[in-house]
């Protein structure tokens, strides 16, 4: 009886050890504060526009807009020459949503920028407003599995304990 708790627990420890960290290629873009949008994108995209030395810009990128005319808008992040931050830009509306100054957001090179989680603290171009930018992984569908999967396990185990 020892020894067959002994093994399950050894496999559980090595199902966990064998899973590792999901490496999201999805993130969640988030603008809170006094403007709010959010969208998803690639961790590594290739820009539709990219001057070097300025930043990178996204053209008609699906998301939630607030005051948009569609749920497509240009999304371009600005580099650290340029003072960082980023803007919103609602081509089929004629107007910018948001122009904030801010850290440079992404890393790497214009041609291969690359994106990391975290929150960033961005105020308004020429205003006083705030904002506030979250980027966050999108799990994978095999991290719901192993969730499902871990909750059954233990529910079979509090079954048989209780049956006991």
């Amino acid at each position: 009886m020892k020894l067959k708790k002994i093994l399950s627990c050894a496999a559980i420890a090595a199902t966990l050890l064998c899973a590792g960290a999901a490496n999201a290629a999805l993130y969640q873009f988030t603008v809170s504060g006094a403007y709010s949008a959010s969208w998803q994108m690639d961790s590594a995209p290739t820009p539709d526009l990219a001057p070097v030395g300025l930043g990178i810009t996204f053209g008609d990128v699906t998301g939630v807009y607030a005051n948009a005319v569609s749920a497509l808008a240009d999304v371009s992040f600005f580099n650290s020459a340029m003072g960082g931050g980023m803007s919103i830009e609602d081509y089929y509306g004629g107007a910018f949503l948001l122009i904030a100054d801010g850290p440079q957001i992404y890393q790497g090179s214009e041609e291969a920028p690359l994106f990391t989680t975290g929150t960033y603290a961005l105020t308004e171009y020429e205003g006083t407003a705030s904002y506030t930018l979250t980027i966050a992984a999108v799990p994978e569908p095999a991290t719901y599995g192993m969730l499902i999967a871990g909750m059954a396990l233990v529910a079979v185990a509090a079954r048989r304990r209780h049956g006991k």
